[in-house]
């Protein structure tokens, strides 16, 4: 028993080493030169240019998930869920239209977890009933 609890204390205190090294979990958002020039790429097709706006942009979905569904138990799935929306908003963003990259993947991100959200609610509704018998 003594070893399970050693044992996680440390698996905790590296977690907690690696965390406090790296600042952050997330890496830092990108300019607006940078994220010019990752849509830019995204437009010619560059799928390292797509994954590199994606993965500077999952402190967002973290924001929003942590803002608005607070006190939900749930919310590793509602960051993985809005990662979703955010590698959809990734790909469907168009420059032509006079909006930030940001607040376009914020409502598709948003747009993602409450349709996951109601899937999963209307899911549980419908589920047959047993009867018991008497």
């Amino acid at each position: 028993m003594f070893s399970v609890i050693f044992q996680t204390a440390l698996q905790n205190l590296l977690f907690l080493a690696l965390h406090l090294e790296n600042g952050s979990v997330f890496p830092k958002q990108l300019s607006k030169n940078e994220e010019q020039e990752c849509l830019d790429g995204i437009a010619a097709g560059n799928e390292c240019a797509r994954n590199k706006l994606i993965v500077h942009n999952l402190r967002l979905v973290a924001f929003i998930v942590r803002k608005n569904y607070s006190d939900s138990k749930e919310q590793d799935d509602l960051i993985s869920i809005g990662t979703i929306g955010l590698i959809k908003a990734a790909e469907t963003f168009k420059t032509s239209k006079n909006i930030s990259f940001s607040t376009y993947a914020s409502k598709c991100i948003d747009k993602c977890i409450l349709t996951a959200g109601t899937l999963k609610y209307t899911r549980r509704r419908l589920r047959p009933r047993t009867c018991k018998s008497a």
